[in-house]
């Protein structure tokens, strides 16, 4: 079965399917590519995880971070 891959920004706080061991289960975007960098906002551990991987336990945003002309292609 494929796992859709989800469309995240550098910023996003997303919330994935376990929480970290400090107890939160939210965490900060940080690095985009074929690993995904992670920042537990609890206790500011960072993580990588393949993009797989964090495409398979994704459950949600928290918060999107703002658009930038970047994400949308734009040219200003």
């Amino acid at each position: 079965m494929a796992v859709p891959v989800t469309p995240v920004r550098i910023g996003d706080v997303v919330r994935l399917k376990k929480p970290h061991p400090c107890g939160v289960n939210e965490w900060q975007v940080t690095k985009l590519g074929m690993d995904i960098g992670l920042m537990c906002v609890g206790c500011q551990r960072k993580v990588r995880l393949e993009r797989y991987e964090f495409d398979r336990r994704f459950r949600g945003w928290i918060h999107r971070a703002t658009e930038t002309a970047e994400d949308t292609g734009v040219e200003g």
